[in-house]
C-alpha cells in the first residue's frame, strides 16, 4: 500500500521563501547605503576640489590684531621691547644732554639708536616666536587649513612691526618728556625709517625659529642682537672703537639700521648703509623661505 505524498500548502511555502527574501532585501539595503556613502564621499572630495582659496591666502586684518592681542599679553614682549630701551634711554641718553655728536646733539643721537634697538628685539623676537608655536604643534595645525604660509608670515612680520613702532612712540615720547626737542618732522621721519628697517629683523626672527629649538631660539636671538648693536654703533657711537672694529662694523644689519634712522638728524649718513640694509634683508628673506620649506616637508 503506497504512502500518499503531501505537497507543502500554499502558506508553508511563503513561510519558507521569507528568509530568502529578508537576505535579499538586506542586501539591496546596504548596497544602497555603501552607494549612498560612496556619493557622499565623492561630492565632498569635488567639493573641496572647486573649493576657492582663501582671499590673500588666508591673510586679514582680523588675524594681524588677534596676533597683535596675544603679544601684547605678553609680559617679556612688553619689557624687552619697551620698558628696556625706555630706560637705556634714560641712563645713557638723558645724562648726555646738551653734548654734541657731531652737529648733532648727544641725547637726540642715544634715543634714536635706541629706538631703533627697541624695534630691532621687538621684531627679532616677535619672528622668533615661530620657534614657540612649532614646538606646541601650532604649526602642524596650522598646515591643515587654508591658511597660506606666506600669509602666516606676513602676519608675524606685520605685527613684529607694529611691535617695534610702539617702541620707538615711547622712546620718543620720553625724549620729548626729559627735555630734549628735534622739529616733529624730522621725528617722524626718524621713526618711520626705524620701522621700516626694523622688518629686516622681522625676517632673522622668522628665520631663526624655524632653523631653531623653542628654548633656544629667544635667549640666541637676543644675545646676535646685543653684539650686533655693541658692534654696529647703537649703544655707543663707532668713533670709540679701533679702526678695525668699525670696519666689520659697517657689515652688520644694526649699522645700516643706525645710519638710516639717524640721516634724518643732519649729521649725514654712510650711503654704504643702504646696500647694508639691502642684502640682510635678501639674505634673511631667503634663509626664512628656506626654513619654511624645510619644516613644511617635514610637517
Amino acid at each position: 500500500m503506497s504512502t500518499p505524498i503531501s505537497h507543502p500548502t500554499a502558506t508553508e511555502t511563503a513561510n519558507l521563501a521569507t528568509p530568502a527574501t529578508e537576505t535579499a532585501n538586506l542586501a539591496n539595503a546596504t548596497s544602497a547605503t555603501a552607494n549612498s556613502a560612496t556619493a557622499s564621499a565623492t561630492a565632498f572630495l569635488e567639493s573641496l576640489d572647486a573649493r576657492r582659496p582663501p582671499r590673500l591666502g588666508g591673510f586679514s586684518s582680523t588675524l594681524v590684531r588677534l596676533e597683535l592681542l596675544r603679544k601684547l599679553r605678553n609680559r617679556r614682549t612688553l619689557i624687552f621691547t619697551m620698558v628696556m630701551p625706555a630706560i637705556f634711554y634714560l641712563i645713557f641718553g638723558l645724562t648726555n644732554r646738551g653734548q654734541m655728536l657731531g652737529n648733532t646733539d648727544a641725547a637726540l643721537y642715544i634715543s634714536v639708536s635706541l629706538a631703533t634697538y627697541g624695534a630691532m628685539v621687538a621684531t627679532t623676537t616677535g619672528g622668533a616666536q615661530v620657534a614657540v608655536e612649532r614646538a606646541l604643534g601650532w604649526s602642524r595645525q596650522l598646515a591643515l587649513t587654508p591658511l597660506h604660509p606666506a600669509a602666516y608670515i606676513i602676519t608675524k612680520v606685520l605685527v613684529s612691526m607694529v611691535l617695534g613702532a610702539m617702541s620707538v612712540i615711547v622712546v620718543f615720547g620720553l625724549t620729548a618728556v626729559t627735555g630734549v626737542h628735534a622739529p616733529l618732522g624730522t621725528m617722524v621721519v626718524c621713526g618711520l625709517l626705524v620701522v621700516l628697517t626694523s622688518s629686516v629683523f622681522a625676517a632673522f626672527g622668522v628665520m631663526l625659529g624655524y632653523l631653531l629649538p623653542a628654548e633656544n631660539a629667544i635667549q640666541i636671538s637676543s644675545m646676535v642682537l646685543g653684539i650686533f648693536s655693541l658692534i654696529g654703533g647703537l649703544f655707543v657711537p663707532l668713533a670709540v672703537w679701533p679702526e678695525t672694529l668699525q670696519t666689520i662694523a659697517r657689515f652688520t644689519p644694526a649699522y645700516g639700521a643706525g645710519e638710516i634712522a639717524r640721516a634724518p638728524l643732519g649729521g649725514g649718513y654712510d650711503q654704504w648703509a643702504v646696500v647694508n640694509i639691502i642684502v640682510w634683508l635678501a639674505v634673511f628673506i631667503a634663509g626664512s623661505a628656506w626654513a619654511l620649506r624645510k619644516d613644511t616637508t617635514r610637517v
